[in-house]
Parts: C-alpha cells; sequence; structure tokens
C-alpha cells in the first residue's frame, strides 16, 4: 500500500480524478449564472468547460501519471488540440471583454472591423507558431523572417495604396460621420448610406456619389448632423427699397415659423442686410428637410409679400385688375345678395388676394377683422382637440366663406390652409356692419353658418374618439 501511495503518479491521479469533476461542476454553475445575467463571457466559460479542462486532464494523465514521453505522437496531437482550444477560448474572451457591450461613444465601439479582422489574424499566426515551436519542434523563425521581408518588399511596391487604405482606416476608426448623417464635401452633398474600408457612398438625391475614404481623410468636409438638433438653413432675399425692413423681416419670420419642417422648440428669425438683402435662419429637424423647407419658404413668401404690397425681387403685383376684382365679385354676389349699385360699390373696397398650396389662411382662436370669400381653390377647415391632435373638418370651395365670426369678434374655432393655390376675395368689417345694417337678413344667415359650423366641428372631433 505504501508502494502505491508513494509512487510519483499516485498524486497526479487522485488529483485529476477529484479536482477535474468537481471542476467541471464550478464552471457549469458559474456558465448558467453567465447565461442568465447574459454575460458575453458565457461562451468562453463553456469552452473552458467543454474543452479546455478535459484535454488539460488528459496532457496530465498521460504525461504525469502513466509518464508518457512528451514526444510522443498521441501526446503532441493532443497538446495540439489543446493549444487550438486555448488560441480560440484567446479570441472569444478578448472579443467579449473588450468589444462586445462597449458603451455606444467608446473607442471600442468605434473600431472598425477590418482591424479586428487583423488582430485576430495576427494573434492566430503567432499562436500557431507558438504550437508548431514548442509541440512539433518546428523552425519558425525562417519563416518569420522570410514573411518580414516580404512585407517590406510589398510596401515599398504599394506604398501609395496601402498608404490610402490605411488612412481610410484611420478615418473610419475616428468616426467623424456615422450612416445616415449628411455630409456636405467639396465633391457632393447628401446622406452616407454606406461606409465600408475603402470608401463613403454618398446618396445625393440625384445619384450615388462614392468618395474614397482616404479623399476624406485629407480634405475639410461639413457633417451637417452634427451637433444634433443644431441646424438650420439661411435663405436670402431681395426686397424693395421703398419697403420697411421691420415690415419685410416680420412677413419673413411669420412664414418661416409656419414652416411644417421647423423643428420643435425653437423658433426662425430674420434680418435686414442692407440694401435690398434680408436673410431668414430657419431651424429645421434634419438636412433631409432642406429641399423641401427652402422651396415652400420662398413660394409662402412670394405670395405674402404680394398680399402685404411689398416688392419681392423689387417686382409689383399686379394680379388684382379691375376686371378680375369684378369677376370675383359675382361669386360674392350671391352670398351677400348684392346687385346693382350695392355691388359696385362694395367692389371697390374689396381685396383681392392668392395663397399657395398649404398656407394658413385662418388659425383656430384667431377673432377675424375680415371675412374671406373663396373665389377659386380649394380649403382644408381644421380643429385641434384637447390632446393637440388636428382633425379635418371639411373642404371648402368656391363660394364658401371664412371669418364668419367677423361680426360678432368671436374667435373662430377651425383652421384653414390652402389645398392648392387659392383666390379669395376679403371684405373688411366695417364694410360689413354698413352692409348688414342695411341687409338684417344677412345677420341671421351669418349666425346660421357659424352655428353649423360649430356642430361640423363637434361631430368632426367625436367622429376620431
Amino acid at each position: 500500500m505504501n508502494d502505491i501511495t508513494g509512487a510519483p503518479w499516485f498524486a497526479w491521479a487522485v488529483g485529476i480524478s477529484i479536482g477535474l469533476p468537481l471542476t467541471i461542476v464550478l464552471l457549469t454553475e458559474l456558465r448558467n449564472a453567465l447565461v442568465r445575467r447574459g454575460n458575453t463571457l458565457a461562451r468562453a466559460v463553456g469552452l473552458l468547460r467543454n474543452y479546455i479542462l478535459p484535454l488539460g486532464a488528459l496532457l496530465l494523465l498521460l504525461t504525469k501519471a502513466n509518464e508518457v514521453s512528451a514526444d510522443a505522437t498521441p501526446v503532441r496531437i493532443i497538446a495540439t488540440a489543446f493549444g487550438f482550444v486555448v488560441l480560440i477560448l484567446l479570441l472569444s474572451g478578448l472579443n467579449a471583454t473588450l468589444f462586445q457591450g462597449a458603451p455606444d461613444d467608446s473607442w471600442r465601439k468605434r473600431m472598425p472591423s477590418i482591424f479586428l479582422d487583423v488582430a485576430r489574424f495576427a494573434v492566430i499566426a503567432v499562436g500557431l507558431a507558438l504550437i508548431f515551436s514548442y509541440v512539433w519542434g518546428a523552425n519558425v523563425g525562417g519563416l518569420f523572417t522570410a514573411l518580414g521581408i516580404t512585407s517590406i518588399v510589398l510596401g515599398l511596391a504599394l506604398q501609395n495604396s496601402v498608404g490610402q487604405i490605411v488612412s481610410g482606416l484611420l478615418l473610419l476608426f475616428e468616426q467623424p460621420f456615422r450612416l445616415g448623417d449628411w455630409l456636405d464635401t467639396p465633391s457632393a452633398r447628401g446622406r452616407v448610406i454606406e461606409v465600408n474600408w475603402r470608401a463613403t457612398h454618398i446618396d445625393t438625391r440625384s445619384g450615388m456619389q462614392i468618395i474614397p475614404n482616404s479623399v476624406l481623410a485629407g480634405a475639410s468636409f461639413t457633417n451637417l448632423s452634427r451637433p444634433a438638433g443644431q441646424h438650420s438653413i439661411t435663405v436670402r432675399c431681395v426686397f424693395g427699397v421703398e419697403d420697411s425692413p421691420d415690415v419685410v423681416c416680420a412677413l419673413l419670420s411669420r412664414a418661416a415659423n409656419a414652416l411644417p419642417h421647423l423643428r420643435a422648440g425653437a423658433k426662425a428669425t430674420a434680418a435686414y442686410s442692407g440694401g435690398l438683402d434680408y436673410q431668414a435662419t430657419i431651424p429645421l429637424r434634419s438636412p433631409t428637410d432642406d429641399v423641401a423647407a427652402r422651396a415652400t419658404f420662398l413660394r409662402w413668401i412670394w405670395y405674402a409679400s404680394r398680399r402685404a404690397g411689398l416688392h419681392l425681387d423689387e417686382a409689383d403685383d399686379d394680379f388684382a385688375t379691375p376686371e378680375r376684382v369684378a369677376d370675383a365679385m359675382t361669386v360674392v354676389a350671391s352670398s351677400l345678395r348684392l346687385k346693382g349699385a350695392e355691388l359696385d360699390e362694395l367692389t371697390s373696397r374689396v381685396r383681392l388676394a392668392r395663397y399657395g398650396a398649404e398656407e394658413s389662411i385662418q388659425s383656430p382662436g384667431q377673432v377675424p377683422t375680415r371675412m374671406t370669400f373663396i373665389v377659386q381653390g380649394r380649403v382644408k377647415l381644421t380643429a385641434v382637440r384637447d390632446d393637440g391632435m388636428t382633425v379635418t373638418v371639411r373642404t371648402a370651395e368656391e363660394g364658401d366663406f371664412l371669418g364668419q365670426t367677423t361680426l360678432t369678434r368671436e374667435p373662430v374655432t377651425t383652421g384653414a390652409y390652402a389645398l392648392d393655390e387659392v383666390t379669395v376675395v376679403q371684405i373688411e368689417r366695417v364694410d360689413l356692419e354698413k352692409l348688414v345694417a342695411r341687409k338684417p337678413v344677412l345677420l341671421q344667415e351669418f349666425g346660421r353658418a357659424i352655428e353649423e359650423r360649430q356642430i361640423a366641428v363637434r361631430q368632426a372631433l367625436s367622429a376620431i374618439d
């Protein structure tokens, strides 16, 4: 008995037979705990339990307990498999601890995938060299020397190409832009839709611009999407020298602040630049809205400036000719019961105006100072719920009128927006009061119209619930 316990292999055999199952149980519990927490190290612990631990125990049994020579082929095969699994564990552990689950703003998250692939290749090459050197006794020094000389020759031959690739990879590592960002570069302006190790693909809306990363790395460009929530555009306008700067700036501000592309909580501003020049600064939700916002703004101020009697681009408005006003009054005459001299008298006092598509004609809660009769076009009437949701009440067309509470001086409950170009005739309150004084029946009709609009608003709001 003493001979057995005193044998060199006895302690190894007992230690492995007790330590292996105990360690497997402990690693199993550890892995289960990591899986429950969603920890990325669970895979590495599984490799350690299922492969490295049994192979290591087998090596110890062969070399220590059975005293098999390390130069024996079975031992070398098992040692090679053990080395491969250790290499896999090293790669998995490094990836799990450094890169998986890294914060979005950390350098680990910004690391380009090609850098990781090169690092993995280097670790695998060094690991295989160590395995063949220590397990099989291979001379790998000559191989590394040959690879080093070959790398130098290739580097000198391809220094320009390699330099471009490296500069592009450094740009990817820094990440001054991401997918979806808008860039303004010397050669293109658009949204980034793809970034790889060689080039950046930019959607310019007129085609796909492919810019090598090395070009971007060596040039200056603007990221319009950063910092987030700070993007704005500046629109330059020219007005006549006789136009009051304060009136022009107020008109530009009103039009800009009514844009649907305006950033929430932001306010557009307008400034006089001297001479005939004015500038409107419009904060937008994102660079995606640049073209649409600019086009809508310029279209709206074209109509608004003519209604206000201003001279956009130093141009005069000759739309409201006597012939057009007379034709428009034929639509108004039936609603106001006008004939003969009354029609001629009112025709000389009305105002003919136009609104552009999507432009606001009337706002909820506004107390109108004039009645507006639709001569041409369509107008959408809307109401606002308590939760801020806007609902459509109905569509007004030729012959309908807005501002029915002009005489009662009550706020209107509906908003009105032009669906296309709308031509209207506007009659001031003082003229309506004179007309109603002569025709009391009109007041009853206006009262009935007010009640009908209120009923329509209530029905529209209740239909959404």
